[in-house]
């Protein structure tokens, strides 16, 4: 997830991008950039780092000129550094481009392009974007444009300017996020309201495959036919910390509704279009490098333990290579047994976090090969690990995750299948029930979120309790430890997670009149032994809210609420049951009178041990 911003009017148009930029720094901070109209042609100015670097080298000197775009990177395709940075620009520097998304056919194309003559300068997928407008371009910008989005495929927000044509800004959308902003004599793109709400309430906010031509004085919108259209006018109303957060009043529940798009990019490019199989080609493993792995370990703190939990779960099962997952901290302290045939996986949504980034160093000088799963493009993680599998969840700012650990249960899912498909441990039938599933995750959640007002409301009768027990069985107990942890770290409610069927063993002497227990019923193989843990709970006056899917109606006589989930695979329930207590924590801790985005005593990146 990057920023992008650009301005054409008659002000000068460095500080209007570089204060746009910084309204979406939140967006991506590894690196920016600049691209300037000027009278001798366009000028690049971009540096790797956060966005200050780039204003202090600016502050020596600025290009002039009142029509530019400007990026802020999160990276995706190529480490953070100066030549990575946006904006590309063509061989003969004629067209500039800013891009927010992910180019899936960049490598073909680049291929193409190179053997007609294409020169490339970075390891981008975005690179190929100034090339292909170059290569199409007949004197008229929105056409060759036009023409380039016939032969792109993926995510794409786009600004495009050109030297020949000094009076225009062409802009265009797909499945990543761009608005436009209205002024008097002057014309704004933006990733985000944000950016331009200093300037002007006046927006147009794009639908997918629309196109827009903006000089100083007018906007013109065009559908995918290329026929223009009358777009309505959006007034902003919020004030500015509330656009910056999309108009939510939180960050956190921001980052709740973006997961459909978090888990769509995490899954872009990585299932074939027939559901077949997954394609990791980033990690390059053979079938005997696969099969010479006799145990795997997964360490992580915190959420990502949690998904390398559930990570056990759907290696095991679909693999069938034995897991063991193990808290960072404790794993460097305790002689683990690896060596050469270990795969150690290791889990940070930043990168950096500390105990994790040891674990990593421990399991290399004991032989073991180590794949990392993180956030961020160039973390220290993903520069020292044999490999790195990339979330595309794109910046998290409150600190209780959500969709960083949606899209960590997502490479889960895409690691067993990957394993399981160069050890032939599942059926061509079996790998594409899973695949399935895995595509229908997005529009699933997107469906749950849909009936937030229904959980908001029945989370009233609850904001009061002190104590709260999440049951599960099988998977639904690895959800329920990261429900717990949801709620405990933005609450301050006293919250435990258990396997249902120790409830026998200790856990039922804490059973009382008064106590909310959340129970997962989503493993169909355990159901009835699940409902019976629940009858046990009630029995002792506790009050039950379960969790299952649509269509089994049984649950619903033995507990006091029911969440409905969409149905999918019995591994990939995980990423559904967890949505609704992401929102019971959330609505919860808004109701106590909380700080949702920023908990006591809790930081987003620990980097310390």
């Amino acid at each position: 997830m990057c920023g992008i911003v650009g301005y054409i009017g008659s002000k000068p148009v460095v500080p209007i991008l570089l204060d746009g930029l910084a309204k979406l720094e939140y967006r991506g901070y590894d690196s920016a950039g600049i691209a300037v109209l000027t009278e001798t042609g366009i000028e690049v100015e971009k540096s790797v780092g956060k966005l200050a670097v780039l204003a202090e080298k600016l502050a020596h000197h600025a290009p002039q000129g009142t029509l530019g775009i400007g990026h802020t990177r999160w990276a995706t395709h190529g480490r953070p550094s100066d030549i990575n940075s946006h904006p590309h620009t063509d061989c003969a520097e004629k067209f500039a481009v800013v891009h927010n998304g992910i180019i899936e056919n960049f490598q073909k194309l680049k291929e193409w392009l190179a053997a007609n003559g294409h020169t490339f300068r970075s390891e981008t997928d975005t690179e190929v974007l100034p090339h292909l407008v170059e290569h199409f371009y007949q004197g008229d910008l929105l056409a060759a444009v036009r023409e380039v989005v016939k032969h792109i495929e993926g995510s794409y927000a786009l600004g495009i300017i050109c030297q020949d044509e000094p009076d225009k800004i062409v802009a265009v959308r797909k499945d990543s996020p761009l608005v436009v902003g209205l002024g008097q004599g002057e014309n704004f793109i933006a990733s985000d309201i944000p950016a331009i709400l200093s300037h002007t309430r006046d927006t147009y906010i794009l639908n997918d495959g629309e196109m827009v031509l903006l000089t100083a004085n007018e906007v013109k919108v065009f559908d995918q036919q290329g026929q223009e259209i009358n777009k309505e006018v959006f007034r902003v109303h919020w004030d500015v910390e509330a656009a910056e957060k999309g108009g939510y009043p939180h960050f956190m529940l921001k980052e709740i509704h973006e997961q459909p798009k978090a888990l769509r990019d995490t899954l872009s490019g990585r299932l074939a279009t027939d559901n077949s199989r997954v394609l990791l080609e980033e990690l390059q493993m053979t079938p005997e490098e696969v099969k010479q792995i006799k145990k795997i370990f997964i360490t992580a703190c915190g959420t990502a333990y949690h998904a390398g939990i559930v990570g056990k779960y759907v290696i095991e099962d679909l693999a069938r290579i034995p897991v063991e997952v193990d808290i960072a901290s404790e794993f460097r302290y305790r002689n683990p047994i690896i060596d050469q045939d270990t795969l150690v996986v290791v889990i940070s949504q930043s990168g950096e976090t500390a105990d994790t980034l040891a674990a990593l160093r421990e399991a290399k000088n004991r032989g073991a090969r180590v794949l990392a799963v993180t956030n961020v493009v160039g973390s220290s993680v993903a520069r020292e690990a044999n490999w790195v599998i990339y979330t595309w969840a794109g910046p998290e700012i409150a600190v209780a995750s959500t969709k960083a650990y949606t899209t960590q249960l997502v490479v889960m899912y895409l690691l067993g299948l990957y394993l399981a498909q160069q050890r032939g441990t599942l059926t061509q039938e079996q790998i594409r029930e899973v695949v399935t599933a895995l595509r229908e995750l997005p529009a699933q959640v997107e469906a749950i979120l849909g009936r937030e007002e229904e959980i908001k409301g029945f989370v009233q009768k609850y904001a009061h309790c002190e104590d709260v027990f999440f049951l599960g069985r099988s998977i639904d107990y690895a959800v329920a430890m990261e429900g717990s942890l949801k709620l405990k770290e933005i609450s301050y409610i006293h919250a435990e997670a258990y396997a249902a069927g120790e409830l026998k063993h200790g856990t039922l002497a804490l059973i009382v009149e008064g106590i909310l227990v959340l129970a997962l019923a989503t493993q169909m193989d355990v159901f009835d032994k699940m409902v019976s843990n629940i009858k046990e709970v009630k029995a002792r006056d506790a009050s039950v809210v379960g969790i299952t899917f649509e269509g089994e109606e049984e649950l619903a006589k033995s507990v006091d609420e029911v969440i409905y989930i969409p149905r999918t695979h019995k591994l990939t329930s995980a990423v559904l049951t967890v949505v609704p207590l992401q929102l019971i924590a959330y609505y919860v801790a808004v109701a106590r009178g909380c700080d949702v985005d920023k908990p006591r005593n809790l930081a987003k990146s620990v980097t310390v041990e």
